[in-house]
């Protein structure tokens, strides 16, 4: 594979986003280290290979559905809505065959790391990849299509997908033991992975609701939806302020609450009906606030870890 077309295929796969996926990886691993003193780099590394590819994977296999149930060309022709696939499939820029090969090249990549840390640490890795696998594959395949159905499904997978699974399972590897620390530690990111996916739908909830794909966005509404987005992030940092209180987090960790002030500007900005370009700034606030977020809780537990050595 050329550089160019190595290039093109991180592109089309979205590997801009990697950072919500490298995230939870990392503040596993750091509980690890904090609560366990558990480190290997080795492992470590594995674990994220195989999280980045069933990230990459779960992107195009999303694409790959969404072009074949008709949502893309919705968004591609709806005038509200902003399309955020990557257009490859309905600009027939590749073919639908070459695209699925691409996309379980990295579901293979990500299966051949979930074995192998199976063999090395323990059978009850693979559970972590196989719940993640089904849930990347039937977010928007038949016969499931649990993203389409509306009633928070898509949010529940989202927050696991990118929250308890990559945290938790980061944790057991490294320690090969789970205690309700490591689940603890997933819920604010996962909460705030949650949001950027959920205000991701803003962009083409219209779209969306002509196509038949009925995300909380279309159920709810514009207005009702912009509240609960609003909720949705107040549980998210309300959720990191408990785990200071419950001592699970360091007092430092609190730093991590300075990032909600932008996310907070956007809200601040938004009335009860607004364009797509205005939600794509909302979405980049959630994306940004959950980045330091995560940097901030995984640097307080590698702190706290040193402290306690």
């Amino acid at each position: 594979m050329t550089q160019s077309s190595l290039r093109f295929w991180l592109k089309v796969s979205r590997a801009q986003v990697l950072p919500v996926m490298v995230l939870p990886v990392m503040i596993g691993a750091a509980g690890a280290f904090a609560f366990t003193q558990s480190l290997h780099l080795g492992l470590f590394l594995i674990t994220l290979i195989g999280a980045l590819s069933a990230h990459l994977f779960s992107n195009m296999i999303n694409d790959l559905w969404d072009f074949k149930n008709g949502v893309d060309q919705a968004a591609e022709e709806s005038a509200a809505s902003i399309s955020t696939n990557s257009r490859v499939l309905p600009n027939g820029q590749v073919n639908i065959r070459t695209f699925a090969l691409v996309t379980w090249g990295y579901f293979a990549i990500a299966l051949l790391a979930g074995i192998s840390l199976s063999v090395i640490v323990g059978w009850p890795v693979f559970l972590f990849a196989v719940v993640g696998g089904l849930i990347a594959y039937f977010y928007v395949a038949p016969p499931l299509k649990f993203g389409y159905r509306g009633k928070g499904y898509s949010e529940l997978a989202i927050f696991l997908a990118f929250g308890v699974l990559p945290v938790t399972g980061t944790y057991y590897v490294l320690t090969e033991s789970l205690h309700i620390e490591a689940f603890l530690i997933s819920i604010p990111i996962g909460l705030l992975t949650t949001l950027i996916l959920y205000n991701h739908h803003f962009l083409h909830w219209e779209a969306d609701l002509n196509a038949g794909k009925k995300t909380l966005v279309v159920i709810f509404g514009e207005k009702k939806a912009i509240n609960f987005s609003k909720f949705l992030a107040g549980l998210s940092y309300l959720s990191l302020l408990l785990l200071v209180i419950g001592q699970v987090l360091p007092w430092y960790a609190l730093i991590a609450l300075l990032s909600a002030y932008p996310l907070l500007k956007t809200y601040g900005s938004l009335s009860s009906k607004n364009e797509s370009k205005q939600y794509a700034v909302l979405m980049g606030a959630s994306l940004k606030a959950t980045i330091r977020t995560g940097l901030v809780m995984t640097l307080s537990l590698i702190i706290s870890g040193i402290i306690t050595m």
